[in-house]
């Protein structure tokens, strides 16, 4: 069984933009429920399926597969709950860690969050000066919720 630690922080200006290019990302959900969620997403020219077991703190048990990316594209189009979401992401490189910068568009435009994988709960690491407030336990930020309650409708 896999593990991921991530924290998620809100982004206070565009200052970042600068340090990383963005690649689009497409993903649905076939299971958006809290206890569980089963992701398809393309990225790129490749695409995976990712098993998201409930959070706990910022410690959640996840599995993700490589898939063949007709077979991701043909889930999205069919199979995922709706809306599909759609963001940019850039991978920024601070201070022997990487920042992955998600900018949201579509119904959740106007979003943008950076979140960091952790070894443990307890790792320190600095924080960029563009970096707000942390969202990791609102829910309302996890990317399963989006789809339900879109940011535009905050």
């Amino acid at each position: 069984m896999g593990v991921e630690i991530e924290r998620k922080f809100l982004v206070l200006d565009d200052s970042w933009k600068a340090l990383g290019q963005g690649v689009l990302l497409r993903q649905g959900y076939l299971s958006s429920a809290l206890e569980r969620t089963v992701r398809v997403r393309i990225e790129g020219g490749s695409a995976t399926l990712t098993i998201k077991g409930k959070s706990a703190g910022a410690t959640r048990s996840e599995w993700e597969y490589l898939i063949p990316l007709q077979d991701a594209q043909d889930m999205l189009d069919h199979l995922c709950e709706r809306p599909v979401i759609e963001k940019s992401r850039y991978r920024i490189p601070f201070d022997g860690m990487l920042w992955e910068v998600d900018e949201f568009l579509g119904e959740n435009a106007g979003l943008v969050v950076a979140e960091i994988e952790l070894a443990t709960e307890a790792q320190t690491f600095a924080r960029p000066q563009w970096l707000g407030e942390e969202v990791t336990h609102d829910a309302r930020y996890f990317n399963s919720s989006l789809l339900r309650n879109p940011y535009s409708r905050w």
